[in-house]
């Protein structure tokens, strides 16, 4: 499986939870704030990302979209 996420950074607070639950260390701190002035995250590591959705689950403003795809080798 290949996986990819997608994070709405004007709605992201930065709580860093899927960070924390991202087994891949997919996820990082993007450095920047938003509209709002909260800093948020974003894929820093894109090509490790499995589609597990576990940061999508975590995430308590619903941020995070994941998307996987099967990957014929």
């Amino acid at each position: 499986m290949k996986g990819a996420i997608e994070v709405n950074t004007e709605r992201c607070k930065g709580c860093q939870l899927c960070i924390i639950a991202c087994p891949q260390k997919v996820i990082a701190m993007a450095g920047k704030v938003n509209l709002h002035g909260y800093p948020y995250v974003e894929a820093a590591n894109e090509e490790a990302c499995i589609g597990c959705a576990s940061c999508g689950i975590v995430c308590p403003d619903g941020c995070i979209t994941v998307y996987r795809k099967r990957v014929e080798e």
